[in-house]
């Protein structure tokens, strides 16, 4: 396994500043993903609006595809590290380097995110009088009354999210930079988050932040925030993951 460097509590800036910079360095293969995450956001909204019932399991694949989109913006900040010029086919196509490794974690991701949608149908059915209409239960989460449902909804929802950040935040960017299997690099992103708690909560909270805000006007905020956060994922694999 590879040792970790100590962390400050500082170190988000830092990461989101060499995001930043690496956005502007390559700004065109940049906007290209963040057009690609704004139209996530478009096809999710739709769905909700003619089959509300297909919504979370297309929010599920969205989790799942988000992280793997961002290996595009890796290779970039690679190169750009490197001192070396990135292209757009070399981005999109950065996964066939490690396409097994990236399979397999893909396979754990999904089995995880399968999981916590059955467990929030779970809690679903037994809130309610049956599975409801999936626009009522949207709008339950604002009813007082239904207090017990929303404590438990949040909480399933926090365990797997909490897990899933904590096996992939580095993951992939190590996969993509050490050739490494995808065990060793989830166990590796496991360690870091177990062993500086705080500075990684921190990184969460800011990407969950940027990303919420970048939601708000139409999906459009993500053409930026969404290839920002990409680039600043991958410096805080380099910086915290020791070579």
């Amino acid at each position: 396994m590879p040792a970790l460097r100590r962390l400050s509590a500082n170190a988000p800036l830092r990461w989101l500043a060499a995001g930043g910079r690496d956005f502007r360095r390559a700004p065109l293969i940049g906007l290209f993903f963040g057009a690609c995450f704004v139209a996530m956001g478009w096809l999710l909204l739709a769905v909700f609006e003619h089959a509300p019932a297909y919504t979370l399991a297309l929010s599920a694949g969205f989790l799942l595809t988000g992280p793997f989109l961002c290996l595009g913006l890796y290779r970039v900040s690679q190169r750009l590290e490197r001192g070396e010029r990135p292209t757009l086919a070399d981005a999109v196509l950065a996964w066939r380097e490690r396409g097994g490794a990236m399979a397999i974690f893909g396979l754990v991701l999904l089995v995880l995110e399968l999981v916590w949608g059955r467990a929030a149908l779970v809690v679903f059915a037994v809130s309610f009088d049956g599975m409801p209409d999936f626009r009522g239960s949207l709008l339950a989460l604002l009813d007082p009354a239904n207090l017990g449902f929303i404590v438990a909804w949040t909480a399933v929802g926090g365990v797997f999210a909490t897990l899933i950040y904590a096996i992939s935040v580095v993951s992939i960017p190590m996969i993509l930079h050490r050739r490494c299997d995808a065990v060793t690099a989830g166990l590796t992103s496991l360690r870091l988050v177990s062993s500086q708690p705080g500075v990684m909560a921190l990184w969460a909270v800011a990407i969950v932040l940027l990303v919420g805000l970048a939601l708000l006007p139409g999906f459009a905020g993500l053409l930026l925030a969404g290839p920002v956060v990409g680039h600043a994922s991958w410096h805080a694999y380099r910086e915290a993951v020791a070579d």
